[in-house]
């Protein structure tokens, strides 16, 4: 059914249920998991640093921080079967959602089980979703996980 299940993290909630599942269904079908987390280098920058601050101090401790989000949510796989692969990627300018899309493209993903917000109205509106872009351009199955609600 599927050999390459491809789950970008943002440390959200949403993403850990999106891993949970993305694992429980790598678990069933004998699939590995691509665990994908996208740096948006304009979110750790107002535009006052200067260049060497910003190369010496401020990409590496970002930087560092994407790893260890990935080798905590790799570590937490650890007591199960499923093969893990991690992946850190710098944005750079582009939506999050082409940076998922581009990467299932390249690495054989053949599902991506993503973390979802939900967002409704105006907040969907203005914001915008990552999750509904990937759904529209993806070129493989998308599954949406939602937040538990109260």
């Amino acid at each position: 059914m599927y050999r390459k299940i491809l789950v970008p993290l943002d440390g959200s909630a949403m993403s850990q249920r999106a891993l949970a599942e993305a694992a429980q269904l790598a678990q069933l079908c004998g699939a590995s998991l691509v665990l994908l987390h996208i740096v948006d280098d304009a979110a750790h920058v107002n535009g006052f640093e200067r260049p060497a601050v910003y190369v010496q101090e401020i990409r590496p401790r970002f930087l560092a921080a994407g790893q260890a989000l990935l080798d905590a949510a790799k570590a937490g796989l650890a007591a199960t079967p499923v093969a893990v692969e991690t992946v850190l990627v710098e944005c750079c300018g582009d939506r999050v959602s082409e940076r998922i899309v581009e990467h299932a493209a390249t690495s054989g993903a053949d599902l991506i089980v993503l973390g979802t917000h939900g967002r409704r109205g105006v907040d969907r509106l203005l914001i915008g979703s990552d999750a509904e872009q990937v759904v529209r351009l993806a070129p493989v199955p998308v599954l949406l996980v939602r937040a538990l609600r109260d």
